[in-house]
């Protein structure tokens, strides 16, 4: 539990992954509002169901023929400045709205702003999937960075609508309801502002993934190498896709079957509700998940919640049952995204993820409005538990068969961070206070080591404490009245050395030559002495000079 407790506070000690996560929430919380009040215009001025069918289709058209030009543009481009262009052009559309509401301009010129609206926000998701990523310290912070990201999404979907619905009984003019989302998109723009660029390939993780590593440039990329992965999770995604977005139609079948005609309304209202509240159960479920090194079992985990519940859905004989199977799929559902969103950061990089995105989005999108289509339609032909039943399974089988392709991309590689955390486990630091180890890691850089590299030299003055990451070195000692230097001691992953000479203000008594090669957790001088600062400590090889089990000062 202290683990979970610490990377979600690390994820908030991230300034610019918070402050881009809070001005998204509110960027939602102003899309409930103009989704609302853009369907109860449309319906008022037409009192049409079909024509709300229409618009809803065509403002889905956009993401299937711009998603892969945008995720181009979000290789090529910085992707901070193509949020902030894009969420600034839909505030201007939306200013267009209010005016056309506020003056009843024509309903075709309303639908006509809607779709140009949607033309831009297909921008967004390749942009924000490719941004995310390149602000969080390092990979083991993907997974909690996509678990805050969606646990605000699910609030944003709870709390939206009633919102929206508040503030549109209070307002005379639905004007108010797009005044108030280009307010939103203000916000993150202004955020947006403040934080740092990201062009393809300089995301930082990587650079600082391939110093500590001492990898070197990077070769050109070979899609033959991650082809399989991204196809593996390609088939969980669209099958999730199509099986939620049918579900979603067949949510109000099941409500009047369960009900009748009488209650068939509420009860679809209760089955949606449903949805968010295991949405925001899922994110506390998927918070903890992933954090594991090992992906794959929670994948799976998620994919059979969802399967089963589905399942469950369609043989439901009351209410009280849909709605917790409503709610478990909501559950499932979030894991599986958010594990296959933090595998698929893993292991496409940062020089193609946007364009791999935008095939992603695009493929995502026609499934899902497959899934809209087809699975009602063969719900009215075979019955609605048969349907719900092989849907189960369907997902399962995508699940494993996401895994087989994965392989060993399922299972993450040491974190940076899980190499600057041998720093603060060390058993000289006990008892003192997160809140500084925190800090002490935090300031913590990685260096790479090349066997033969001499780290410390006998005599020099103290700068620096290192701590063994991965790899191997001995420490060997030079006296006056001995030709040779002795050997003092070997040392591996996990130990420290270099402090000796930080507590008492001298010189280095020994000399470091790496083993090995490895990555080195390197701490500085002055950031050693205020983590240990009032403490007490000293060295627990303060007897280096009497004995041969010390270590290097």
């Amino acid at each position: 539990m202290r683990g979970v407790v610490a990377a979600y506070r690390r994820l908030l000690g991230n300034g610019p992954l918070s402050r881009l996560l809070l001005g998204e929430f509110v960027s939602s919380i102003g899309d409930w509002l103009y989704l609302v009040a853009l369907l109860i215009i449309i319906y008022e001025r037409t009192n049409d169901a079909v024509v709300l069918g229409i618009v809803g289709a065509a403002r889905v058209l956009p993401y299937v023929f711009l998603s892969i030009p945008a995720g181009i543009v979000a290789d090529r481009f910085d992707r901070r400045m193509v949020l902030l262009v894009t969420d600034l052009g839909r505030g201007a559309l939306m200013l267009v709205l209010a005016w056309l509401v506020a003056t009843d301009g024509s309903i075709e010129a309303i639908v006509g702003v809607t779709i140009l609206a949607t033309c831009l926000s297909s921008f967004f998701g390749p942009a924000i999937g490719s941004y995310l990523p390149t602000l969080v310290k390092d990979e083991s912070d993907l997974g909690p960075a996509n678990t805050a990201y969606a646990s605000l999404d699910n609030i944003a979907f709870v709390i939206g609508p009633a919102t929206a619905s508040i503030i549109l009984t209070l307002a005379d003019d639905l004007a108010v309801a797009f005044l108030l989302n280009a307010g939103s998109f203000l916000v993150i723009a202004f955020i947006l502002w403040g934080l740092p660029r990201s062009i393809a390939g300089t995301d930082p993780a990587d650079a600082e993934a391939d110093a500590a590593t001492s990898a070197g440039p990077a070769p050109a990329f070979d899609w033959r190498s991650v082809r399989l992965p991204v196809a593996g999770l390609m088939v969980i995604d669209s099958v999730g896709s199509f099986v939620f977005a049918g579900l979603g139609i067949l949510t109000v079948v099941i409500a009047f079957d369960l009900v009748g005609a009488d209650g068939g309304e509420a009860a679809t209202g209760a089955l949606n509700a449903a949805v968010g509240v295991g949405g925001l159960i899922g994110a506390i479920v998927t918070g903890v998940l992933v954090l594991r090194r090992r992906l794959g079992p929670p994948l799976v985990a998620g994919a059979v919640i969802m399967g089963a519940s589905v399942a469950v859905l369609g043989m439901s004989g009351s209410l009280a049952v849909a709605l917790v199977a409503m709610a478990v799929v909501s559950l499932g559902s979030l894991l599986v995204q958010i594990v296959t969103e933090t595998l698929f950061q893993r292991v496409v990089p940062d020089a193609v993820r946007g364009r791999t995105l935008g095939v992603l989005s695009t493929v995502s999108v026609v499934m899902y409005a497959a899934g809209s289509l087809l699975l009602p339609a063969a719900a009215e032909l075979v019955g609605l538990a048969p349907v719900l039943i092989a849907s189960g399974i369907v997902l399962v089988v995508a699940a494993v068969v996401a895994i087989m392709a994965l392989g060993p991309w399922a299972t993450q590689a040491p974190a940076i961070d899980a190499l600057r955390a041998r720093l603060t486990a060390l058993p000289m630091f006990d008892g003192l206070p997160p809140a500084r180890l925190e800090t002490a890691e935090r300031r913590a850089v990685l260096a790479p080591m090349v066997a033969g590299q001499v780290l410390i030299r006998q005599g020099d003055p103290a700068d620096r404490f290192y701590v063994i990451g991965e790899g191997a070195v001995v420490i060997t000692q030079t006296a006056s009245d001995v030709p040779e230097p002795r050997v003092l001691r070997r040392m591996g992953a996990g130990e420290g050395f270099g402090e000796i000479g930080l507590l008492h203000g001298s010189s280095r008594t020994a000399t470091v030559t790496a083993v090995t090669g490895g990555t080195l957790v390197v701490l500085d001088g002055d950031a050693f002495l205020e983590l240990v600062n009032g403490t007490g400590i000293t060295s627990p090889y303060a007897e280096i000079q009497r004995g041969p089990a010390a270590t290097a000062g």
